[in-house]
């Protein structure tokens, strides 16, 4: 059955504060195999003209993720995640995100289609610090591909 479109704008509660460590950036990074030193080094950081080291541009996915479970769960909304695949992300910045920031993200649910039998999910987070300043805004696409036989 496809999902509902009435669930367009439905927004989650903020999840508890992340606190970003400078060891789970540099850890991110090297899973990346970037080797930007500002990942890694206070002072190449703060030459470029930031507080402390900064995150590479996909690192908000870690929170990003975590949130979109409050959708993928919902009962209400009745999405099979066993038949889910990430079908595109994409980051829209305010600022880079700097070890120490402690971060929330809050969820809403952007759109619903249903293409080929296969609904397509898309979810905004909206990334505040603890202070509530916008850091980012991540834009996630879900694809829940049509059972067999439907």
């Amino acid at each position: 059955m496809p999902l509902d479109p009435s669930f367009i704008g439905r927004t989650y509660p903020p999840t508890t504060f992340y606190e970003v460590g400078r060891e789970k950036i540099r850890e991110f990074a090297e899973a990346l195999g970037d080797a930007n030193p500002a990942y890694v080094d206070t002072e190449a950081a703060k030459a470029l003209g930031h507080p402390d080291v900064i995150a590479p541009p996909t690192f908000p996915f870690v929170l990003t993720y975590r949130a979109a479970a409050q959708v993928v769960g919902d009962p209400e909304l009745g999405l099979d995640f066993s038949r889910v695949v990430h079908g595109d992300q994409r980051f829209v910045y305010s600022r880079p995100v700097r070890a120490g920031d402690r971060l929330g993200v809050t969820s809403v649910i952007e759109s619903i289609k249903s293409l080929a039998g296969n609904d397509v999910i898309s979810v905004r987070g909206e990334v505040n610090d603890d202070s509530g300043e916008h850091v980012v805004t991540a834009h996630m696409m879900l694809v829940a591909r049509a059972a067999e036989g439907e």
